[in-house]
């Protein structure tokens, strides 16, 4: 079984945001990192279908919202760790479901 190439996009999307943001200070670029990231891994779900597609993009753009006040709690690059594994393993485990059937 192999890794869908989105995985690594969604984990470099949310790790390379973050971090863009945080060491230029501009977060906007980080925005960018995360938009440009996101749009990849998106027109590779596309043909699985409307529903799949927004459902992981749901999930990518969720644990963006989610590592907010996550951080609050854990600090934050411990939150970027944990969105982004769930972020992953959840993207990982759709597609496998998805291109089993």
């Amino acid at each position: 079984m192999s890794i869908d190439s989105s995985v690594p996009l969604v984990a470099a999307g949310l790790i390379g945001g973050y971090s863009v943001a945080r060491y230029t200070g501009r977060r906007e670029l980080g925005g960018a990192v995360l938009a440009a990231a996101g749009g990849a891994a998106g027109r590779s779900w596309l043909g699985r279908g409307p529903a799949v597609t927004a459902g992981l993009a749901a999930l990518y753009l969720g644990a963006f919202g989610a590592s907010h006040p996550l951080a609050k709690k854990i600090g934050a690059w411990p939150s970027v760790g944990v969105v982004t594994a769930a972020a992953a393993a959840g993207t990982a485990g759709v597609l496998v479901l998805v291109d089993d059937e």
